[in-house]
């Protein structure tokens, strides 16, 4: 409901209020009448004008001289405004405060086009009935239970109180059974202790403390709420909720007589042994519904009297008080009350009159320094207190005089620190608080060397007389900048505290940090886990020697790191932890309904810690042991175990080490070598000699081993020595815990609760350039946080969680759509939010102080897309942690939606499969080929590059411009592998094929020469056989690949391959056939230069065989040539850079020349891209041959004059 203020100022209204601007700090204040109980506030710009305010604080009272300012979470004072005139900004409070006065002070207004301060407002809320009592610290109020006993299952308690003291009892009731119900005020925070009952008998201590809030004795209204049902308690002090489960069993508070409100006084018993009781005001007391009071016979008041201090806050970063002293006077005599977190801080500053000097008073590393500054003379310098930077009120009292300074804190008269050096004291006519102004003036001058204060002060004495901040600042006696008058502004940011895992907390007015040290965790907010969460993880990271490991299960989440030893593997890393009962244990006395029963302590770990690595390794064992003598283990076949083991969850298992889970037999019944073939155990024949039964526990799901239950060593010469191995576990499931998106689809999880900080990692790869990884939002995405790729180099970090949308960038210098695995990590907490992928460094947004980070999400966890399935990821996806936790992402597996166990998709099971080792590109939910280190085209490299060599004519194709250098080939000679390409290709290796078809001999195929003598070459002799000639170093090698005749028209295939002295050829689909070169020749060609189809042209000398079969030249068509990664046609016709290497002469045209490929899968008719229907098409035009164009019919088999040439079905193109 709108609470009224005045009509020129409410919201539409054609006024509003603005100040003059030469006011040096404007504050708009409402009398609202009565009180409220305050619920939000909306603001607006002047009317038709540039007039608005972008920031503000907002302060609140009872009485207009006393304020209390609205901290927003966070710790943040300042609360957004308005950013044009016209529209409405509004904040909701986080808690409702009461208050009968409102005063707003700009921080921040518009001032393009002559814009100033202007303001519209209306606040929200209700009206508020105030029912107060005032304690002096002697009072005490008794509510009566009725029936005189209290029985409830569950309490509705609220109270506010206010007061100036640290300490005190604002409620307390017992109960005869140990029941108990107390609610007091110690050091300024509050304490709920509260207990459903004790037992002596079974030793249980119900009771349970909850501690909540901080600075209470700040003379503001605190609102407590206490709602407890059963076990469950909430504990609520202004916006702060603290949960708590009640200790035992019962549920039922039980409370006898009566509940004391503000103190217990009764005879002989002031108050309570160990709290004071309250002193301040209580106001509408509420215990499960309102309630009658037995008042005492002194009289209380009914209403507030405050103590009216006027205290102020020191919050900027040039903050000063200046104010008018005595001057000339002979006895200096300062006192005043300061509250701060600041390590350093000038107090007080003053200067003596007659130039003899100053004093100063400084705040440095929580001690009070007295400086004396004497002209011609060494300061002088003292420290007194410990520890005065706590946030607590101390008191500083100063008295000097001639060779004689005392200095007494929080009016401890019995230690004062006292200063008897000699020096001369006389006033000055000013006192400087806080800091020193900026000015020129160099009379009387405030100077110093220490920081500026920040924190509060109040009380403040100058010469036994108390200044009066109003009427000094109304008289102009005083200047001051940057304070904020009537109220204390500092809050506790370390309470609760921020950090966690036990990190320390410091803090100053406007910002905290915290200590991580010896924790374990790292980061802004001791979030991150400074270890690996498995040997898995380290083996992974280059960490290869065995050795003790610190590790952490769960990375950020509640457990803490514990040392391990990790055995290292080649291939696997395993994790062993030791305990208490690898030695052995003797068992004698005990019986079934008596057991023994031998708990299992692992080192340096809880067993939260164990049940953790157990759950997150691939593969857990654990060797067990019984070894007997007249004692029985299991009582198999069929009765009661006398012994057994327990695992995780407190579940016991009644089967052995080496069988099957869940069967009641040992491991001598599965390999049948029981000493009894009637049992299923050797210690269950019973038998007086000793045996044993042993064997390794390998279900994962049950391990670890919690403890051995022995139950037959009760009779005469039982006994019984149990041995349990260490835990040895290896492998990581949730590293690769893989999936594979091949739709657009997403999957869900259960909504991600953070808190106030997340870390996210996971890894992925893809060939998409864009892709949502996954989201969290709320119903209104006013609440969300998304991680995505938004380019091929860019990934994006989104989230609103507080004030707007904010994103951080990270720009890869290298693609992420490159189909290879990256390791992404992301994590936001009120100091920052930052995004890294890989190796690369962070990017990292820096929001300012007191920012306050709510992840209040309500929709479940979306992984794979946007909400709506929008900018979908196609990809795979692994190793995906939400603050530690990893998510199954397999067990979301569902093949129709298109999400895949492993990194799987089209390439796998593609309909056709990319041709002559074309690569396929996986696009998971299509697929592409790479043809590029082919000597095929199409889209699945089954398109044949040919071309048609008239007579005389040639290509020459430039492999190399220059010999390779010496230096290069010893680098290469001194790393002789086959995957070695460090001069660009491989010398010790050769991979050639091609296919052609001519009728005319001889000819030279294929010829490649080199900077040295070395070449290779395939001829065609005259009777149509073809051989290969390989020259490496000095000798020539002479092969015959068929001694058929291959210059029948036909297309035949040549595929040649060399790996160090083995040559391995093959021609068409006949057996290969192996060479060998000898051992006294070099295995390495040199330098390769040109290749050349059609004719050699190579300048030099020619080996005279080569010469002979190179004239007239190769006269038909050739076609899928390639050598190595070099393919000569394919790069004269179908260039991918602006000069290719390749020269020709004379007449050479593309053609298919009917060539097939050396792999022809079969391709059936209804997944063939280009088929219409049978016999509804004719060939294409292969090439003009001697002017003469050839059409081929529906048939097959094109004829030519002089060849006949085999054309292939996917081959054709199909036209009309």
């Amino acid at each position: 409901v709108p609470v009224i203020v005045e009509n020129c100022i409410i919201l539409k209204a054609v006024s509003g209020w603005s100040p003059s601007p030469r006011d040096r700090q404007p504050w708009l204040q409402v009398d609202l009448g009565r009180k409220y109980r305050l619920l939000a506030i909306a603001t607006q710009g002047t009317f038709n004008s540039y007039d608005w305010v972008s920031k503000y604080t907002l302060l609140y009272g009872d009485r207009p001289d006393s304020w209390t300012p609205y901290i927003m979470k966070g710790g943040n004072s300042t609360l957004p405004g308005n950013w044009n005139y016209y529209q409405v900004k509004r904040n909701v409070f986080h808690y409702a405060f009461t208050a009968k006065h409102i005063r707003l002070l700009p921080l921040a207004w518009n001032t393009e086009n002559g814009g100033k301060i202007g303001v519209r407002l209306e606040l929200f809320g209700c009206s508020y009935d105030s029912y107060v009592l005032q304690y002096d610290g002697d009072d005490s109020v008794v509510y009566m239970y009725p029936g005189k006993r209290s029985r409830t299952l569950h309490d509705h308690i609220a109270i506010n109180f206010k007061t100036l003291y640290e300490d005190g009892l604002l409620l307390h009731s017992e109960g005869i059974q140990g029941d108990l119900l107390t609610l007091e005020l110690k050091r300024g925070r509050l304490y709920l202790h509260i207990s459903l009952g004790s037992s002596v008998i079974h030793k249980v201590d119900g009771r349970v403390t909850l501690t909540a809030g901080s600075l209470l004795d700040n003379l503001h209204w605190h609102y407590v709420t206490i709602k407890r049902y059963g076990r469950q308690v909430n504990f609520t002090v202004d916006s702060q909720t603290v949960t708590g489960i009640c200790n035992g069993e019962f549920t039922h508070l039980d409370l006898d007589t009566q509940l004391y409100v503000g103190g217990v006084i009764e005879q002989n018993l002031p108050h309570l042994p160990t709290t004071q009781n309250f002193q301040g005001c209580l106001e509408n007391v509420f215990i499960n519904g309102p309630i009658c009071l037995s008042f005492p016979q002194k009289k209380m008041h009914f209403a507030c009297r405050d103590n009216l201090l006027k205290p102020m806050t020191f919050a900027g970063p040039n903050n000063y008080l200046q104010v008018p002293g005595f001057f000339r006077r002979p006895r200096m005599f300062v006192k005043f009350k300061f509250r701060s977190w600041d390590y350093t801080g000038l107090l007080m500053f003053t200067r003596f009159a007659d130039d003899l000097g100053a004093l100063e008073l400084g705040l440095s590393e929580g001690q009070i320094n007295v400086t004396i500054f004497q002209p011609g003379k060494k300061k002088l310098q003292f420290a007194a207190g410990y520890r005065l930077n706590d946030g607590y009120w101390h008191t500083v009292d100063l008295a000097a005089r001639d060779n004689l300074l005392t200095l007494t804190i929080d009016e401890e008269k019995a230690s004062p620190l006292k200063i008897t050096n000699p020096f001369t004291i006389r006033t000055g006519d000013r006192y400087f608080f806080g800091g020193c102004p900026k000015t020129n003036n160099t009379i009387r001058k405030c100077e110093t060397k220490l920081n500026r204060f920040h924190g509060c002060m109040q009380h403040i004495f100058i010469d036994d007389e108390q200044l009066d901040i109003d009427i000094i600042l109304q008289r102009q006696w005083g200047r001051y900048a940057e304070l904020l008058l009537g109220t204390c502004g500092i809050t506790d940011r370390c309470t609760p505290n921020p950090c966690e895992h036990e990190g320390r907390c410091i803090q100053s007015l406007d910002d905290f940090i915290c200590l991580c040290e010896n924790t374990g965790y790292k980061g802004e907010v001791c979030h991150m886990s400074v270890y690996k969460e498995s040997c898995e993880a380290y083996r992974l990271s280059g960490k290869y020697w065995s050795g003790n490991y610190t590790i952490d299960p769960d990375l950020s989440g509640p457990l803490k790191p514990f040392e391990v030893y990790c055995k290292m593997k080649s291939y696997k890393a395993w994790t062993v932890i030791l305990h208490d009962r690898v030695d052995g244990t003797k068992v004698t006395g005990s019986s079934i309904d008596r057991p023994y029963i031998g708990d299992v302590n692992y080192w340096n770990a809880s067993w939260d810690d164990v049940t953790a690595l157990a759950n997150t390794s691939m593969y857990c064992e654990q060797w067990i042991d019984y070894s007997c003598y007249k004692s029985r283990l299991l009582n198999t076949p069929n009765g009661r175990p006398f012994g057994y083991w327990i695992g995780r969850g407190n579940v016991s298992h009644y089967y052995w080490g080496g069988t099957f889970r869940e069967v009641q037999m040992c491991g001598c019944a599965i390999n049948q070598t029981c000493t009894d073939p009637k049992f299923q155990c050797n210690c269950d024949a019973d038998y007086r000699q000793w045996y044993s039964d042993k064997g390794y526990l390998d279900f994962r799901d049950h391990l670890p081993v919690r403890k051995v239950v022995v139950g037959d060593t009760n009779r005469t010469g039982s006994e019984a020595h149990f041995t349990v191995g260490p835990l040895r576990c290896h492998g990581d499931r949730n590293i690769w815990n893989t999936i594979a998106f091949t739709k657009p689809t997403y999957i869900t999880f259960p909504t991600f609760k953070p808190g106030s900080t997340a870390d996210i990692s996971f890894h992925f790869k893809t060939y998409r350039d864009h892709g949502v990884f996954l989201e969290n939002s709320d119903e209104q995405l006013r609440n969300f946080i998304r991680i995505e790729m938004n380019t091929t180099h860019d990934l994006l970090f989104i989230f609103m969680v507080g004030d707007g949308i904010i994103n951080v960038t990270l720009h890869s210098p290298v693609p992420l759509n490159d189909n290879e695995w990256h390791f992404v990590q992301a994590e936001i907490n009120v100091k920052l939010a930052r995004i890294k992928v890989d190796y690369q460094p962070w990017a990292v947004r820096r929001f300012p102080g007191q920012t306050f980070v709510t992840m209040k999400f309500t929709h479940p966890l979306l992984v794979g897309s946007a909400n709506r399935t929008l900018r979908p990821f196609l990809g795979c996806l692994r190793g995906l942690r939400m603050n530690g936790v990893p998510l199954d992402l397999e067990g979301k597996v569902n093949e129709e939606q298109g999400i895949r166990r492993n990194c799987t998709g089209q390439c796998l099971n593609a309909t056709i499969p990319c041709r002559n080792s074309g690569q396929c590109i996986e696009g998971y939910a299509s697929y592409t080929c790479d043809c590029n280190n082919t000597a095929f085209d199409g889209f699945y490299c089954h398109k044949d590059i040919g071309a048609y060599f008239e007579i005389g004519s040639w290509l020459r194709y430039n492999i190399r411009k220059k010999p390779v250098s010496d230096e290069a080939a010893w680098a290469n000679w001194i790393d002789p592998h086959y995957d070695n390409f460090s001069l660009g290709y491989n010398d010790t290796a050769d991979d050639i094929e091609f296919s052609f078809s001519t009728v005319h001999t001889p000819a030279v195929l294929l010829y490649i020469s080199s900077f040295v003598q070395d070449y290779i070459a395939v001829i065609l002799k005259t009777d149509g056989s073809v051989d290969l000639r390989y020259k490496l170093g000095l000798i020539t090698h002479k092969y015959q690949l068929t001694h058929r005749n291959l210059a029948d028209g036909y297309p035949h295939y040549v595929n040649i391959t060399r790996h160090n002295r083995t040559i391995k050829t093959q021609v068409d689909y006949m057996e290969p056939i192996v060479e060998k070169i000898t051992l006294v020749e070099d295995a390495r060609f040199d330098s390769p230069k040109s290749m050349f189809l059609g004719r050699v042209m190579e300048v030099g000398d020619i080996d005279y065989d080569i010469q002979r079969h190179n004239a007239p030249g190769f006269i038909g068509c050739i076609s899928g040539v390639r050598y190595n990664v070099y393919a000569p046609l394919k790069a004269f016709f179908r260039p991918n850079e602006t000069d290719p290497p390749v020269t020709t002469q004379g007449y050479v045209s593309e053609s298919n020349c009917g060539a097939f490929p050396p792999v022809l899968g079969y391709v059936p008719w209804e997944a063939d891209p280009w088929f219409t229907s049978i016999g509804e098409f004719i060939c294409p035009i292969m090439h003009q041959y001697k002017n003469n164009i050839i059409l081929c019919s529906s048939t097959h088999l094109c004829t030519f004059p002089f060849q006949s040439i085999f054309i292939s079905m996917m081959t054709l193109v199909y036209f009309g």
